[in-house]
Formats: structure tokens, C-alpha cells, sequence
């Protein structure tokens, strides 16, 4: 039986440190300070959670495309990881746009900031999801 990976994919200061629960739960965490480079990972050795900071796409390079900074990865853990169960981390103020995300791709939890090592236990021991921000 292999350990079950996680990825925390870091792209924002208000990421938490939870290295020390997913330890306890029994997960291998993977760290990643950027999408590309997760991208890259999940081809090598997909995940089975991945936990992610959110960013909207206002006007910049998103825009019109991709609703954020998510999107490339969360189409290739289609590909690459189907079973993956992925956690949106974002700030309050983007915490609406979540939604968006949503309607594109299968998104397990969505929290906002600041993310409590609890909240992340229950997400991952198997709580129900709904409701969670």
C-alpha cells in the first residue's frame, strides 16, 4: 500500500503550515511554490489531495481564458490525476469567485483565510465539504 500524496501548492504568504497534521494523517506532502511546477509534478506522481492558494484573473493574463490561477492544473489533474480531491484556499475578498472555479472543475472544499489546522482535519478524515468557508 502507498502513502497518499498531498500537494501544497504556496503562492500566497496566507498558505498555513499544516506540513505537521498532514503527517499525522499520513499523507506525504509534496511543496510547490508555483502552478507550472505543480503541473509538472502531477505528470511524475499524482497527487490524491491537492491543497492550492486561488487567485482570481482580473484583467491580466487570465482574463478571457482562465478564470485563474488554477485552471491549467485543475485541467491536468483531469488528465493525470481524475481521483485527486482538490482544497481552494482564498482570501476573503476573492472568496466569491470560487464559484467561477466551480463551474469549470470539480473542486472538493473551498476555504477562506485564515485556514485553521481543524478545518483542514475534518476536510481531509472525510467531512462533508458543503458549507465550508
Amino acid at each position: 500500500m502507498t502513502t497518499p500524496v498531498i500537494y501544497s501548492v504556496i503562492e500566497s504568504p496566507a498558505h498555513p503550515n499544516l506540513t505537521a497534521l498532514y503527517r499525522r494523517l499520513g499523507l506525504e506532502e509534496i511543496k510547490l511554490n508555483s502552478v507550472r511546477k505543480a503541473i509538472a509534478q502531477v505528470k511524475k506522481r499524482p497527487p490524491d489531495w491537492v491543497v492550492a492558494d486561488f487567485s482570481y484573473g482580473y484583467a491580466n493574463n487570465y482574463a478571457g481564458v482562465n478564470v485563474s490561477n488554477l485552471d491549467v492544473l485543475l485541467a491536468s489533474l483531469r488528465r493525470y490525476a481524475p481521483r485527486a480531491r482538490v482544497v481552494v484556499l482564498a482570501e476573503k475578498s476573492e472568496f466569491h469567485y470560487v464559484d467561477k472555479l466551480k463551474a469549470l472543475f470539480e473542486v472538493h472544499a473551498a476555504l477562506h483565510y485564515p485556514v485553521q489546522a481543524e478545518q483542514m482535519a475534518g476536510i481531509l478524515a472525510g467531512a462533508d465539504p458543503a458549507g465550508q468557508s
